[in-house]
């Protein structure tokens, strides 16, 4: 953020500067404490450990003893001193050597003993290392008494625990809720009474927070009220209450259904302790990745249809001995095609992958998740199977990735296909206005066709990084309709869960606020109040301006999520998640079964499967400190690139406000990067704005420094070993992810700069004609572009039971038309007839999906007519992947003749006699 990365900031609520901002700051000392030991001035290392100490309170290295002996030689005026302790301090933060080396935590310097090694901890090591987390305390006792605390919670450890912790206290709310919020480490909080509300440090944007939700004065400082906030913020995190009154009245408490559990607090804490243990084993635990691990050591004979398995026919041949050489022994070992002995079904699991989506549930604020190992292409086809079936209408965002049609055709329902906003400087589109929803909605209801209307069916966030308020387009379309079904493809957006600033936009994130409101009173009130504002017959044009309230009685909430756990987690390649909040799941889990039978495979990868057990105990643990990383990755970039004097003559990557429009930014946000925005103002954009900007997600403009998005990318592949993911006209989308570091950022900042160095030295030399010659490309890929072509209409032989303001079509009946070869014809694109027929007809209708790479989504559909504005977008078109088009033969269409024949009414079936 522009404003939270200051060091000499003594705040404690600058929640976007994360680990790296964290680091930064312990560089920062040490240069300014090696400054004082030259003789230089003393007070910049002050004024940073001042800072410093702030903050460090809320961790459990280096801790209070380590600070304090830092303190006491700034005090006593030892320059050496504090440069050892501090670059000693900065090293093992680094390194994370303090999580399994005692003597990172001792005040002397060590030169012999062990060296923190510098590779991550498993490289080139056998021993087992005890994963390291920290719990942080929350008790009334007074500071001075801390110490003494800590000693005795670190007294509880012991050599069989299979996980070591540090405590990290701290005495009020303010400062707990700011420890999990700076702290990656913490996994468990015990809550003690007692507490206060205030912190003692500078907090002004917390205050203002505090004060929003309703806490006042120190008696809002309670236990249970403390917890609820951390849950909400860190789902994952497990809490423990201790009391010293009626800890039955506690237990028995709903209310306290976010913790763990509730000990009475003069008992002997080692049943805590242990507690705290369990609960990170089991989120460590992996049900299906344990079990197969243990099935690749044993002696197992196979006699089923998988000769790689054990290894064998691999590490005995002269041939092919280099891939098991390659990929390493237990990669064979643990591949077999059976599902008993430890192993299980993917397609009826009872076992271990059974258990494994439960905790993949749990994660995601699911009801239940299946595991799919074919991407989310198949995730999307099996959820639109199963809740759809022919003549059912689903509302489509035509952008939207193409297994969304191809499910359509496969389930024979008919998309009603809506318009995203249109990006056309960028050749890209935005996402679909909530008004444009709602207007279909309103249509479909007027055409009294609303009960066909099934599903909603939206991509957030898309491809380019536009997020949905996902809760606020459920509750207003939930107004119009109270049973309809929410498909959201979170393809790229899976890691969001674990970030309390993303999670409200994520489809499980916005259920399970949406049924949380369903269950206070105060909803049905809400609900009522404007119903009586509105009147009994609203028109659509108010119901369109009014942002409706769903009848909480009526709600019947089905959202179903897909993700790609290999596109932001450490999954495998193809390995993705469909996540469910079905309240009716009941009446579609059989069909559901059978579209898990047509689309996964009865061969799946074993170690797919192990690879999303294991990612998604990677982000129970750690994911929350991942995911701040990450954005914290992308923030760094934005501004490298955007304030580089020589890059930014060249390249840009987009905010905020040339994202998305000033009418969908309702709260004034503008970017991540502007003067004055921190984490409160962006949170406001979170809560209030119709579409956000996944800051992970940088669009980063290459038109202006004359290059297409194809050329560029082709570029930083070859010449630079970069690889980036999808392309416009003029630009190349750069994602951050949990992979990257800051080593990668000066990487790409770096190469950004030698292109940028080049470009000025060809045009310096290449005088007036050079700068003429960029100056129109650059004016061909930024001024004259294509623009972007709507979704047209069903041709009518494929709307026999359409309505008169909806626009739903028979793709089914498209896409098998081109399957006649005869009822098809092909015309170039560039054939005069073309422009002969969009101007005086026969409709041109398209027989097959057309979609170009990029943009990448479908500009023809089966059963589509083609208009004048698709056809100029295909001529002006300069990419080399277009599916479904084959320059050299042209459009496939189907023949006007074909078409009139599938106007006409069928013969009826003729009556079988019955059977005497």
């Amino acid at each position: 953020m522009a404003n939270e990365a200051k060091p000499a900031q003594q705040r404690i609520d600058q929640f976007f500067s994360g680990p790296g901002g964290r680091a930064d700051n312990w560089r920062d000392l040490v240069e300014a404490a090696k400054v004082w030991s030259k003789g230089g001035d003393r007070a910049p290392y002050d004024a940073a450990l001042s800072a410093l100490s702030v903050t460090e309170e809320f961790h459990g290295y280096p801790g209070l003893r380590l600070m304090a002996a830092l303190k006491e030689a700034a005090a006593a005026g030892d320059a050496a001193t504090s440069q050892m302790l501090a670059a000693r301090i900065a090293q093992a933060l680094q390194t994370k050597s303090f999580r399994q080396y005692a003597g990172d935590w001792s005040t002397q310097d060590e030169a012999s003993g062990d060296v923190p090694d510098l590779l991550p901890p498993t490289l080139g090591q056998s021993a087992a290392r005890r994963p390291y987390f920290e719990t942080l305390i929350v008790t009334g006792v007074p500071a001075g008494n801390w110490p003494g605390l800590l000693a005795e919670w670190r007294k509880l450890r012991r050599p069989v625990d299979a996980f070591i912790y540090e405590p990290v206290v701290v005495g009020s709310l303010e400062d707990a809720f700011c420890a999990a919020m700076l702290n990656p480490n913490i996994a468990a909080v015990v809550i003690n009474e007692g507490f206060g509300l205030r912190s003692r440090h500078d907090a002004p944007v917390l205050r203002a927070m505090t004060g929003a939700m309703g806490l006042g004065d120190e008696s809002d400082a309670s236990a249970l009220r403390l917890a609820h906030i951390l849950k909400r913020i860190r789902p994952e995190l497990d809490l423990y209450l201790m009391s010293n009154r009626d800890v039955e009245e506690l237990a028995g408490n709903p209310e306290a259904d976010v913790v763990r559990r509730v000990f009475y607090s003069v008992e002997d804490i080692l049943e805590l302790h242990l507690s705290i243990l369990e609960g990170v084993q089991d989120r460590f635990d992996t049900p299906f990745f344990d079990n197969l691990k243990k099935y690749a050591q044993r002696p197992i004979g196979t006699f089923h249809a998988l000769p790689i398995a054990r290894g064998k026919s691999v590490f005995k041949s002269d041939w092919i001995r280099d891939m098991g050489e390659f990929y390493g022994l237990n990669l064979f070992l643990a591949e077999s095609s059976a599902t008993t002995g430890g192993l299980d079904s993917m397609l009826e699991p009872t076992g271990n992958i059974k258990k494994a989506q439960e905790k993949a549930a749990r994660a995601l604020g699911a009801d239940r998740v299946y595991f799919v190992t074919n991407g989310t292409s198949t995730s999307n086809k099996m959820a639109v199977q199963a809740l759809l079936g022919p003549g059912d209408i689903a509302i489509v965002d035509r952008n939207c990735h193409k297994s969304h049609h191809y499910g359509m055709v496969l389930a024979g329902a008919q998309p009603l296909y809506v318009e995203a906003f249109p990006m056309t400087e960028y050749s890209m589109y935005g996402a679909v206005p909530l008004k444009t929803i709602k207007q279909a909605l309103l249509n479909a209801k007027a055409d009294g066709r609303l009960d066909r209307v099934k599903m909603i069916d939206l991509t957030n966030c898309t491809f380019d990084g536009h997020i949905y308020n996902t809760r606020r387009v459920m509750e207003e379309c939930l107004a119009i309709k109270p049973d309809l079904i929410f498909l959201w493809d979170e393809a790229w957006f899976g890691f969001a869960r674990f970030s309390p600033f993303l999670r409200r936009r994520t489809a499980m994130g916005a259920a399970n606020e949406i049924e949380a409101w369903m269950r206070d009173p105060k909803s049905v009130a809400a609900y009522e109040k404007q119903q009586a504002e509105l009147g009994k017959n609203p028109s659509d044009e108010v119901l369109l301006k009014t942002r409706l309230i769903p009848d909480p009685r009526q709600i019947r909430l089905r959202v179903y999520q897909t993700n790609s756990t290999h596109k932001s987690m450490s999954a495998i390649r193809q390995g993705s998640m469909l996540a469910v909040k079905d309240i009716e799941f009941h009446t579609v889990e059989a069909q559901f079964k059978e579209a898990v039978f047509t689309h996964a495979s009865t061969s799946p990868n074993q170690q797919l499967i192990a690879s999303l057990d294991v990612s998604r105990r990677q982000m129970e643990l750690e994911g929350y400190g991942l995911v701040a990383n990450a954005m914290e990755i992308a923030f760094a970039i934005r501004n490298a690139v955007n304030t580089n004097p020589l890059i930014s003559r060249y390249f840009r990557v987009l905010g905020a406000d040339a994202m998305v429009p000033r009418e969908y930014r309702q709260s004034g946000f503008t970017d991540y990067l502007a003067a004055g925005t921190n984490w409160a103002s962006a949170l406001k954009s979170l809560n209030d704005d119709e579409f956000c900007l996944d800051p992970t997600r940088m669009t980063l403009v290459c038109g202006t420094a004359g290059y297409d998005g194809t050329s560029f990318k082709g570029l930083l592949a070859s010449r630079y070993n970069i690889q980036v993911n999808k392309t416009s006209r003029n630009s190349v989308l750069i994602q951050s992810n949990i992979n990257n570091t800051r080593s990668d950022v000066a990487h790409l900042v770096r190469v950004l700069a030698e292109i940028a160095g080049e470009i000025d030295r060809g045009l310096a030399k290449g005088g007036a004609t050079a700068r003429v010659d960029f100056d129109m490309r650059v004016n061909s890929l930024m001024k004259d572009v294509p623009d972007l072509p709507n979704f047209s209409h069903f041709h009518a032989a494929y709307r026999g039971d359409a309505g008169t303001k909806t626009n739903e079509g028979d793709i089914r009946g498209g896409f098998y038309s081109a399957y006649d070869a005869a009822g098809c014809q092909y015309i170039r694109l560039n054939d005069p007839e073309i422009d002969r027929r969009l101007k005086s007809g026969p409709d041109l209708v398209s027989a097959n999906f057309v979609i170009p790479y990029p943009p990448g989504f479908p500009i023809m559909v089966p059963g589509q007519v083609i208009t004048q504005e698709t056809i100029d977008f295909m001529r002006k078109l300069d990419v080399k992947e277009i599916h479904g088009y084959d320059a050299a033969e042209g459009l496939k269409l189907v023949r006007t003749e074909a078409l009139a024949r599938m106007g006409k009414p069928k013969a009826a079936a003729p009556k079988l006699k019955a059977a005497s």
